[in-house]
């Protein structure tokens, strides 16, 4: 059996995650000096060229000037006044932005720097600036195999940081996997189009037909956020594992050729899986490993849809 695992003698501890909350604020306060100042000087313009808004909302009424629309004439302020008038759109640019984070077992692996649910709070909170920058709405779904928490779409800074809070504190009820699961949730609290993320390590199946379903309606993008140790098993021979998602440990031979082999095709059956899956909804996606830097491939993504 392939199992998502994590070397017993890893220098990072779940236990490393528990902090009083003096430590809490003080990195929520780290956290958001760091991502508000991507959002400010990078992030803030190309988020708001790529995504836009909801379509044109009435504005105002002025008198007809030559070259004016005459489809926008509003015909009866013009028989009002006896000369014509019209009415005038501007963008309607308020959105809303749902962050969809996987906190299961598995995201809390890391042979880098960071674990990957670090950086994918980093990532989190640098796109919720930047929908703050734009007056947006920001909602927050925390998911593993279940909901495990929902906050609400709100605007405003003090908003953004109960995120963060959530996003370093939260301990999820269970360590397992559905995002067809947490799909389905989005599509039965979002009833309006909205700018939807999906971080996860997408070590997963079986959402595929989730996933087009709520790509036809809001505008998605996957965000893979992974560990280069996770691509391959190393030669190490025999070695206690752990399945991060059920808490089973098991001896695996690591110089068997065979159970590299199967475990390589297992990790990179589901990523085909992610990329096909996004691909054929019509949904964009993004490769963040761990020890490269985000900021780039949010850049490149943004650029590329504007």
């Amino acid at each position: 059996m392939i199992i998502k695992r994590k070397l017993i003698n890893n220098k990072y501890s779940i236990d490393n995650l528990k902090m009083d909350t003096k430590e809490l604020l003080k990195k929520v306060r780290k956290i958001e000096i760091k991502t508000r100042r991507l959002s400010d000087h990078i992030f803030g313009g190309e988020y708001h060229s790529t995504f836009k808004g909801r379509g044109m909302t009435f504005s105002e009424v002025r008198q007809y000037q030559y070259g004016d629309d005459v489809r926008n004439i509003d015909w009866n302020v013009t028989a009002r006044y006896s000369e014509p008038y019209i009415k005038v759109f501007e963008e309607e640019r308020e959105l809303t932005m749902m962050l969809m984070v996987d906190i299961s077992g598995s995201e809390f692996f890391g042979t880098q720097e960071q674990f990957k649910n670090e950086v994918i709070t980093e990532i989190a909170a640098t796109l919720a600036f930047s929908a703050t920058q734009n007056n947006d709405k920001i909602g927050l779904i925390l998911f593993s195999d279940q909901i495990e928490l929902y906050i609400p779409p709100k605007k405003g800074r003090s908003h953004v940081l109960r995120i963060i809070r959530e996003l370093i504190e939260f301990e999820p009820k269970s360590k397992k996997t559905n995002i067809a699961e947490a799909l389905k949730f989005l599509s039965s609290v979002m009833k309006k189009k909205a700018i939807v993320f999906v971080l996860s390590d997408f070590i997963a199946d079986d959402f595929q037909h989730t996933m087009k379903i709520a790509a036809k309606k809001h505008d998605v993008t996957g965000i893979r956020v992974y560990d280069k140790r996770e691509e391959n098993i190393p030669n190490l021979g025999m070695v206690q594992m752990e399945d991060e998602e059920t808490g089973e440990f098991m001896l695996v031979n690591t110089a068997s050729n065979k159970v590299r082999l199967n475990y390589g095709k297992f990790y990179h059956d589901r990523v085909n899986y992610y990329k096909d899956s996004f691909s054929k909804s019509g949904a964009g996606a993004i490769d963040c490993r761990v020890d490269e830097s985000y900021v780039k491939k949010l850049l490149g993504y943004f650029k590329a849809r504007a």
